[in-house]
């Protein structure tokens, strides 16, 4: 199978069997590079000094792209021109990682330390992201050492900010537009809802947090002589959270979920396949919109949480009357819900019911993400679908956006560029808490199709290789 399509697969998934990727990845996970609070050192450490001599082996040219808020860490952008008349492909990784959090991972386990566990990988960052973008650059290795070449041009940008909501990167596309010019962007990276079936995910959904803030007045009073005569904050800022979201989670703001869905993101939602897996929780019955499955409510939806909420003292409670109380409140969408309207929205919601004594303040400690979707008859979109069904001979499921956040506007806007995401974990990887993991089943098969898509993608098909 030397020079063919399955010898590329073979020899990517041979990277996993003779220990080459593990190898790689425990060298990536061993460096810790948290970045929110930005440890810069470790960030520029991990783009330059670990990861940039092993895509510069492959024949790319690596360069460190400094980000603009001087602060955080920069981008690797390692590229491979074969030629300009070629077709580019941008493959987005991200290096940096949430905190560690040592302390709370299992005993036999070290955040900054690769441990093989059977079938389970462990390490901060095994799977967000370092061990997907690894699958990715290990597949281009695979087919440039089968084919001798790509049959396209490569740029591997891997920034070092994500799990910060990516301080700098809006005005580091904007600089560097030029730089980065590509024909699509896909990035390695989130959860798959099948650890059998494959996954493209065409976007992201928007994300966006509020505080609710009640401030009626400075200090408590004595509960005993005042309760039933002040009005309570926490009270009131209980009803303005229970006016958003019902019960039964259903939620309540006009505005706040899509007026209409296209039928194609309807279609798709209704046949992703999910999977409920012994380590991952399984979804609530009756929570959330009724006659919705489980993918329709987080791929065509919105979703509303409470991130955190507070009144009086709640380590050490006191018999006083609260005069001010706070939460935050987190609002995920897709592209159907109006962004700029969340706020209008919930003000006129809460005004309509006498809430007016609730302020809304939004958070602008962190940027976040807006909402992301490409078009499932784009044509970069349907030759990645028709790659993987070739690789394993089934349909993979097609996801409108994940229901998560992330960067994919933000290319698609500066770029030009259609956005997909291939992900190579799954729900059950704890990824952000302790005992992240990922599985080298998954990786394995993550290899193979990665393999199998780089070839399609560089590939003549008049030229009979299979």
């Amino acid at each position: 199978m030397s020079g063919t399509r399955n010898g590329a697969i073979e020899r990517a998934q041979n990277y996993f069997d003779d220990g080459t990727f593990i190898h790689q990845l425990r060298k990536l996970v061993a460096v810790p590079t948290e970045s929110h609070p930005p440890r810069k050192g470790d960030l520029e450490h991990y783009a330059r000094d670990v990861l940039g001599p092993m895509v510069e082996k492959m024949g790319f040219s690596v360069r460190l792209l400094e980000n603009p808020e001087a602060e955080h860490g920069p981008v690797m952008l390692a590229t491979r021109i074969e030629d300009e008349s070629l077709p580019t492909v941008l493959v987005y990784g991200h290096g940096d990682v949430v905190r560690a959090m040592g302390e709370l991972w299992r005993e036999d386990l070290d955040p900054w330390t690769l441990k093989v566990d059977g079938n389970r990988i462990y390490g901060r960052g095994v799977v967000d992201n370092k061990g997907q973008h690894l699958v990715a650059i290990d597949a281009l290795a695979a087919v440039i050492a089968v084919r001798g070449r790509l049959g396209f041009n490569v740029k591997i940008f891997v920034e070092t900010g994500e799990e910060a909501g990516s301080p700098g990167l809006k005005q580091l596309l904007e600089r560097d537009r030029d730089l980065l010019a590509a024909d699509v962007f896909i990035a390695f990276d989130g959860l798959r809802q099948s650890t059998e079936i494959p996954e493209v995910t065409l976007g992201t959904r928007g994300g966006a947090a509020l505080d609710l803030i009640v401030e009626l007045r400075e200090g408590g009073f004595h509960s005993g002589h005042w309760g039933g005569l002040l009005s309570d904050a926490g009270v009131i800022l209980s009803h303005a959270i229970a006016s958003i979201v019902s019960q039964d989670g259903r939620i309540l703001v006009p505005g706040w979920t899509p007026a209409s869905i296209p039928e194609w993101v309807r279609a798709a939602s209704k046949a992703v396949v999910t999977e409920d897996l012994p380590s991952a929780p399984t979804a609530d019955p009756g929570w959330g919109e009724p006659g919705m499955s489980r993918a329709e409510r987080i791929f065509q939806w919105t979703s509303v949480i409470v991130l955190a909420s507070i009144s009086g003292q709640p380590s050490s409670p006191v018999n006083a009357v609260g005069g001010s109380a706070k939460a935050r409140i987190q609002v995920r969408h897709t592209v159907d819900v109006d962004a700029s309207n969340l706020i209008p929205a919930l003000r006129a919601h809460l005004d309509a019911r006498g809430l007016q004594m609730v302020q809304i303040r939004p958070v602008s400690e962190r940027a976040e993400f807006p909402a992301s979707r490409t078009d499932l008859n784009d044509p970069w979109v349907q030759r990645t679908i028709r790659s993987m069904e070739l690789t394993t001979g089934r349909r993979p499921n097609i996801v409108p956006n994940i229901g998560a956040s992330g960067p994919s506007e933000l290319f698609r806007q500066t770029l030009g560029t259609p956005v997909m995401w291939i992900p190579f974990s799954y729900g059950g990887c704890s990824q952000h808490g302790p005992d992240e993991h990922g599985l080298g089943s998954l990786f394995r098969d993550g290899l193979a199709l990665a393999a199998g898509m780089w070839w399609d993608f560089g590939d003549n098909p008049d030229n009979g290789q299979r």
